[in-house]
């Protein structure tokens, strides 16, 4: 009777699909950390280590680095999302507000 009450219209993702979709949030977080730690330790960090710590260009660099990663991959998702919704919007029949009495 569920189906009288809202719902019926889209099934529920079952515990193994939820297993799976946080597997691959998780698989897909860490694979961005571990480019960023990459990207920006090859960018910043000499191969020749002088000192046990980072020096303070090393440390700005880093600190730079790691907020330009985070503002790209912002600006890259929200694109991507932009394009997936005009997709869909457009997949049915939908565009950008022509509708029948618009």
């Amino acid at each position: 009777m569920s189906f009288l009450f809202g719902g019926g219209g889209r099934p529920q993702p079952s515990s193994a699909e939820k297993i799976a979709a946080a597997e691959a949030e998780i698989e897909m977080v860490s694979n961005m950390f571990n480019q960023l730690v990459d990207t920006c330790t090859k960018k910043c960090i000499p191969n020749l280590y002088r000192e046990a710590d980072l020096n303070k260009g090393e440390s700005v660099c880093l600190d730079r680095c790691v907020a330009k990663f985070f503002e790209v991959n912002v600006k890259v998702s929200e694109k991507m999302q932009g394009e997936a919704a005009q997709r869909q919007g457009g997949a049915m029949g939908g565009g950008g507000g022509g509708s029948m009495f618009g």
